[in-house]
């Protein structure tokens, strides 16, 4: 049975190498590669299986509806990058000899980088006004975070209460009502369940730890007792606030026809993906500001000017909205993303590659070099 691939692996694969760690173990068990046959199909042209494919080793070759072809090589800048990624398939994809590819869930993929793009930005812009980000770094790898918008995310920093914990003190009790759950900041926390006289430990806790949760999921009583083993600090989050964390945020969206009729008057396409991604295939004039630096890049934008954001599946744009929304500027996503388009409109579309255009202070635009 084959293993996974390894980290160093995967940080050749654009965009699987922007995710952490942590992501690539929930991703696991797909990353192991799977073996075809020379000459066999690895998908038709129109096909619309939602999944991320990978040249590993061997060759093949992608035809388009023209009959025009490609050949592909494990190893090649372009085995490098998602065969065929638009949606649905331009190409079909032969194998022309023993091959071994990668098969990913691509909404799955999909949110993982959305996610982890996202945090880049929360932590960089934390980072530069003298906050503490290691803390809160070890917070969001925890698996809750994963399921969080996150542009809730910085709201929900502002919400919580810090308190002060002495060793002993117990945090939850057991059979109790739950009306928040906390984060572990500091020292060392015990979870215990009453298994009759008995007292069993459940687990430790680590730092950045977020415990009491399951009792606000599931509206019913806490099922353990969480106590400090050691002096610490907690951080509590109230049950509406952990709800309003949950909660997908709603962001302006437009249809191609109408983000026409926004660029005749002035409107200028922003392309949240990847430098690699905006380098293969970009719009016209579209200038690059990837998702993880679009905080720090922000203040380059004009405020009197519309902006229209696209990425693959309108999930990093749909971020990079609420995000520009908050700071002022009048902004749209792309509705659906460039997956939802037809193939004759993403490639009218996508019609421009290589170095692009640069926001400069005051919102003046120059090609880069």
């Amino acid at each position: 049975m084959n293993e996974p691939l390894t980290p160093e692996q995967l940080r050749i694969l654009t965009p699987l190498n922007v995710l952490s760690e942590q992501q690539w173990r929930e991703l696991r068990s797909q990353l192991v590669p799977q073996p075809l046959l020379a000459g066999q199909l690895l998908f038709r042209q129109g096909d619309q299986a939602r999944l991320t494919y990978y040249l590993l080793a061997g060759e093949l070759q992608l035809q388009d509806a023209e009959g025009r072809t490609q050949r592909v090589s494990a190893g090649s800048e372009l085995s490098c990058h998602p065969l065929s990624p638009a949606m649905p398939r331009l190409h079909e994809a032969r194998a022309l000899s023993d091959i071994s590819v990668l098969m990913i869930d691509s909404a799955m993929l999909d949110r993982l980088l959305t996610w982890r793009l996202a945090y880049q930005d929360l932590l960089l812009a934390m980072q530069q006004g003298g906050a503490d980000i290691e803390w809160l770094e070890r917070l969001l790898e925890n698996p809750l975070f994963t399921k969080v918008p996150p542009t809730n995310v910085q709201n929900m920093l502002g919400r919580l209460q810090r308190i002060e914990i002495e060793a002993g003190h117990q945090v939850l009790t057991e059979g109790e009502a739950g009306d928040c759950c906390f984060f572990l900041e500091s020292g060392r926390a015990e979870v215990i369940r009453s298994a009759g006289s008995d007292r069993q430990v459940l687990a430790e806790l680590e730092v950045g730890a977020c415990f009491g949760e399951e009792a606000l999921l599931s509206d019913r009583p806490r099922n353990a007792t969480v106590t400090m083993v050691e002096q610490g600090s907690v951080l509590r989050l109230d049950r509406q606030d952990f709800f309003a964390l949950l909660k997908a945020p709603v962001v302006a969206e437009v249809s191609l026809g109408e983000a026409a009729r926004l660029l005749t008057q002035g409107a200028q396409w922003l392309d949240v993906r990847l430098l690699e991604e905006y380098e293969k295939a970009h719009a016209p004039q579209a200038l690059h500001m990837p998702l993880q630096l679009l905080r720090l890049k922000a203040r380059l934008l004009d405020k009197s000017r519309t902006y229209l954001c696209y990425c693959d599946s309108g999930k990093r744009s749909s971020s990079a909205v609420f995000l520009l929304s908050q700071l002022g500027y009048s902004v749209y996503a792309l509705r659906g993303g460039l997956d939802a388009l037809p193939a004759v409109q993403r490639d009218a579309l996508l019609c421009e590659n290589g170095a692009g255009y640069l926001a400069r202070s005051g919102g003046r635009t120059e090609r880069s070099r």
